[in-house]
C-alpha cells in the first residue's frame, strides 16, 4: 500500500515579554481552568521567526500511532512538553493511524526569554490544523496554544502576544485574549544578547519570586497604561526588574551590569529579557554601532542578534 506524504511549514515571531502580573488565583484562590490562568503585562514579536514544519504520513489501519519532535534538529519527543501536550490533546481527532514528524527549528535560543515554547506551540496547532482538515476558527487555535503553555508553565501570555504581533499590552490575563497595540518607530533596533537559559517553571513556582513578580508587574502595568508608548514601556520593563530584585536573586551579576552601562548610552533603554539570561535595547539606527560595542565586549560568553519588532503573527507557509 502507497503512504501518502504531506507537509506544512508555520512561521510565528520569536517575542520578548519586557514585565508580567502572574494571575493564577482570585481572592487567595487558586484558579483551576487554565483558560483563566495567564498574566498581564507587555512585550514585542521580533523580527526572529521560529519555524514548525510538520510531516504527516498515512499509515497500514493495523499500525500504531507514531510520533517524532525535534527541536533544532535533537529528537526531543516527550521532552517538548508543550508541542507533546498538543499533540496527545488532538489525537483523539485522529480516525486512523499516522506517522507525525515535527520539526521546530528557532534562531534564537530556546530557554532564553524568546518565547520559542509559544511559538511552538502555535505552529503546532496552526500545523495540524491546516494539514489534517481540522476546522478550527482563529480563537480555538489560540485557545489551545494557550493552555498547553500553561499546563506545562512555559509561559503565561506569550501566545496572546505572538498573536497581536508588534508592542502590545496584555490588559487582561488568560484567554480569550485582551490586548492592545502600542505604536513604535519604524527605524528602532532591538539588539539582544543571551547568556544561557532560566527555566520559566523554576521561577513560577518559587514562591519568593513569583509574589514579587505580582506586585512588581501590577505596578508596571499601571504605569504603562497611563503613557501607553515605547519610551513608557521600557521605563516600566526596567522598573520591574529593579522592584523584583530577580538579578540579585538570581545572581545575574553580569546582566546587570550589561543592562546598566546600555542604560548610560542615549537610547529608548534597555532590560532584561522574561524569563531568561538575556538582555535587550532599544535604539534608533544611529545608535546600533555603539550598543554592539558594549554587548561585543561579553563575548564570546554571550549570543549576540541584530533584530527588529516585528507586527506579524503566526503565518503558514506552504503545504505540499
Amino acid at each position: 500500500m502507497a503512504h501518502f506524504k504531506r507537509e506544512v511549514v508555520v512561521d510565528v515571531p520569536h517575542r520578548i515579554s519586557g514585565f508580567f502580573e502572574i494571575v493564577d488565583e482570585i481572592d487567595g484562590k487558586k484558579i483551576k481552568d487554565p483558560e483563566r490562568i495567564g498574566s498581564r503585562g507587555a512585550g514585542f514579536n521580533l523580527s526572529a521567526v521560529g519555524r514548525t514544519r510538520i510531516v504527516v504520513e498515512d499509515l497500514d489501519k493495523s499500525s500504531d500511532q507514531k510520533i517524532s519532535i525535534f527541536i533544532n534538529d535533537e529528537k526531543v519527543d516527550q521532552k517538548a512538553e508543550t508541542t507533546y501536550y498538543i499533540y496527545q490533546y488532538l489525537k483523539q481527532l485522529l480516525n486512523s493511524p499516522l506517522k507525525i514528524e515535527i520539526y521546530h527549528n528557532f534562531p534564537l535560543p530556546v530557554g532564553c526569554g524568546y518565547g520559542a515554547s509559544g511559538s511552538g506551540a502555535l505552529g503546532t496547532i496552526y500545523g495540524f490544523n491546516n494539514i489534517l482538515n481540522l476546522g478550527f476558527p482563529n480563537i480555538e487555535r489560540g485557545r489551545i496554544a494557550h493552555i498547553a503553555e500553561v499546563m506545562n508553565q512555559t509561559g503565561l501570555g506569550t501566545v496572546c502576544g505572538q498573536l497581536r504581533g508588534g508592542l502590545c499590552i496584555l490588559k487582561e490575563p488568560g484567554y480569550p485574549c485582551v490586548s492592545e497595540s502600542i505604536n513604535f518607530s519604524q527605524n528602532l533596533k532591538i539588539i539582544c544578547g543571551s547568556f544561557g537559559m532560566i527555566h520559566t517553571k523554576s521561577i513560577l513556582t518559587d514562591p519568593v519570586l513569583n509574589s514579587k513578580i505580582k506586585k512588581a508587574g501590577r505596578r508596571a502595568q499601571a504605569k504603562l497604561l497611563q503613557n501607553r508608548d515605547i519610551k513608557a514601556f521600557i521605563t516600566a520593563s526596567t522598573e520591574f526588574v529593579k522592584e523584583t530584585q530577580m538579578l540579585k536573586i538570581l545572581e545575574l551579576h553580569k546582566i546587570e551590569d550589561l543592562i546598566t552601562r546600555l542604560n548610560n548610552l542615549k537610547i529608548l533603554g534597555a532590560s532584561m529579557n522574561q524569563l531568561g539570561r538575556s538582555v535587550y535595547a532599544i535604539c534608533k539606527k544611529e545608535n546600533e554601532r555603539e550598543v554592539m560595542e558594549i554587548f561585543d565586549t561579553y563575548k564570546p560568553e554571550i549570543n549576540v542578534f541584530d533584530l527588529s519588532i516585528n507586527k506579524m503573527g503566526p503565518n503558514i507557509k506552504n503545504n505540499k
